[in-house]
């Protein structure tokens, strides 16, 4: 083995390379010093970073709060891009009718009555009686009021009755609640009503005239009556009800006892 690796060494002397033992040699020798050198820098790393450790945690903390601080304001955006729409109506509603914008923030959940409960009351001026609607049309009347919140009775409400009127052909009725949508009764059976008509207030205690009812959806001619009624379907959508505009009553009116308007003929 000896005169093998000699041999080895001479024949490579003679033709001036390094012979395969030397190269072999340097090379395990190199990558020796290269694992060395990695653990040495692997450890002063570890080191370094446990030196950091507290600064670490402190700038991770910090963008954790700021992360969440961010999805907070996202959601808030959100939900004022998705509100923008109908904030804009009822602000273009009460410049063409000035009175009290109010936000929905309750409703009877037995429905017993159709009445929702609106943020302004008497501190605002809000006053019973008073009409409410919103960028579609008309949603009810003021019943009950404290300082700070009102209840509004929503025109569904089998006790309320507005003074109507059919647009085309300016045919009087009274406007009716039914639970769940409105009828328009006391219409004369001469009047030719269709199926698409829209009706509006007559001028009342609660509201001026002209503003949406609904539209006709249904019409009925009961034997014998001396009038005809229709189904009317509300020009507003109650299951949504954000904002609403409270207006000023047309006439004074005594808190101490609801009225509204009762037409009945």
């Amino acid at each position: 083995m000896a005169a093998l690796v000699a041999l080895i060494q001479l024949e490579a002397a003679k033709s001036g390379k390094p012979s395969i033992i030397a190269v072999a040699v340097t090379s395990t020798v190199v990558f020796a010093q290269e694992a060395v050198a990695s653990v040495v820098d692997g450890v002063a790393g570890l080191g370094t970073t446990l030196g950091d450790a507290p600064n670490l945690y402190r700038e991770n903390a910090a963008l954790r709060s700021k992360n969440a601080s961010l999805a907070a304001q996202n959601a808030r955006l959100t939900e004022m891009l998705a509100a923008a729409p109908d904030v804009r109506a009822i602000l273009d509603a009460s410049a063409r009718q000035p009175g009290i914008i109010a936000n929905t923030i309750g409703f009877d959940p037995e429905s017993i009555a159709r009445s929702i409960v609106i943020d302004k009351g008497s501190d605002a001026g809000i006053r019973r009686d008073m009409g409410v609607i919103d960028a579609d049309g008309v949603v009810g009347r003021v019943v009950a009021v404290d300082r700070s919140t009102a209840t509004v009775l929503l025109v569904t409400d089998g006790a309320s009755k507005v003074p109507a009127v059919v647009q085309r052909g300016r045919y009087w009725g009274i406007a009716t609640g039914t639970n769940s949508r409105v009828r328009l009764q006391y219409v004369s059976q001469d009047a030719k009503l269709k199926v698409g008509d829209k009706v509006v207030t007559g001028e009342g205690r609660s509201f001026h005239a002209g503003l949406a009812i609904g539209t006709i959806s249904q019409i009925d001619h009961p034997e014998g009556s001396l009038y005809q009624t229709a189904v009317i379907q509300p020009a507003v959508t109650f299951g949504r009800l954000a904002h609403v505009l409270v207006l000023h009553a047309t006439t004074p009116g005594d808190d101490s006892e609801p009225v509204g308007d009762d037409p009945t003929p």
